[in-house]
């Protein structure tokens, strides 16, 4: 009895398991950015068109019900549209390995390939003051477990200009004292790097560990259940530290503040401080020293430095005029 291929069930469970836990060895963030791509995606079709994820097939899974997808994902989710090309290539990826298994679809996996990405606006990025920055640091309350915590986590998140996801899953040995202090950090890709802390961080994280010495976690920030805090729950202690900040420094109040800003921030401020791009790039991880490059077009202080150092011309210039000597010469030539 031949078995039907054109169920996408079966072809879903080897792409997870087999193909990006094996074959790519991709990190857990994008195996859970993938998996929520499909999660979205089977959920839409099951609502619009009452089919079942289990009983759904590649035909009717063509290019039209993707674009139609993608279109709900901005229409009616507010996705941006970097949100909406980063669910596009998961739904690429998973087709490119069942163009690997099923050559028979073919036709489908061309078609959905030849989905274009959408062009993106290129926005200054936001960051945050040194004032801003301190307030937000210094919001959570000390007299607690979860306020010595949060506030231990903040300044860690803002000296290392490390991901929310690598916060989230940073553990105690991760972070090693002595002569060179420094936070050993997993990034994208499985790339490794290592982060210096400032004084400051090295005796918050040193007071805070004595606190989870008996801990059995090895988290660096746990849960409340003392289990590994996730993202949303980093995200969440945030809000709640600009909220109470902002009490005291009202520019805070209009601003949309994510961990991802705390981390641009950290470059922002890295660069004001006469580091070297290269040297920042490193220290965000990031794989080319082109995309550290953004923070040189947001620096509005680094413009106003070398403004200040053109010094606008006294009087109309004079227009040039040659001599005759001058123009007998060039006929000459």
């Amino acid at each position: 009895m031949s078995r039907d291929t054109s169920l996408i069930a079966p072809h879903l469970e080897t792409f997870f398991a087999d193909h990006l836990c094996n074959h790519k060895r991709v990190s857990q963030q994008t195996i859970a950015s993938c998996r929520d791509t499909f999660r979205l995606l089977l959920t839409y079709l099951r609502d619009t068109q009452k089919i079942q994820p289990s009983k759904l097939t590649l035909p009717e899974l063509d290019a039209p019900v993707v674009l139609s997808f993608l279109d709900h994902l901005e229409s009616e989710r507010g996705n941006s549209v970097r949100s909406r090309n980063l669910r596009l290539s998961a739904i690429r990826s998973f087709y490119r390995w069942v163009a690997l298994r099923e050559p028979e679809y073919i036709g489908i996996v061309t078609r959905i390939m030849a989905i274009p990405s959408k062009r993106e606006d290129k926005k200054l990025i936001g960051y945050l003051t040194r004032p801003e920055i301190d307030a937000i640091i210094n919001a959570p309350e000390k007299t607690t477990w979860a306020g010595r915590r949060d506030r231990a986590m903040l300044l860690t998140l803002y000296n290392s200009g490390a991901r929310v996801s690598e916060i989230a899953t940073l553990e105690r040995s991760q972070v090693h004292f002595g002569l060179e202090t420094y936070l050993q950090l997993n990034g994208k890709g499985r790339k490794e790097r290592t982060v210096p802390l400032w004084p400051e961080t090295v005796n918050t994280l040193k007071s805070w560990f004595q606190e989870l010495a008996d801990l059995e976690s090895p988290a660096a920030f746990p849960s409340a259940r003392l289990r590994q805090i996730s993202r949303h729950g980093i995200n969440h202690i945030l809000q709640g530290a600009v909220e109470k900040a902002s009490e005291r420094c009202h520019g805070l109040r209009d601003k949309s503040i994510t961990p991802h800003i705390v981390r641009h921030t950290t470059a922002v401020h890295l660069l004001q401080s006469g580091v070297d791009v290269a040297v920042i790039a490193l220290w965000l991880g990031h794989e080319s020293i082109e995309t550290t490059h953004v923070y040189l077009a947001t620096d509005l202080e680094a413009k106003e430095k070398a403004l200040s150092k053109l010094k606008p011309g006294v009087g109309p210039t004079a227009r040039y005029k040659a001599d005759d000597a001058l123009l007998t010469f060039l006929k000459a030539l």
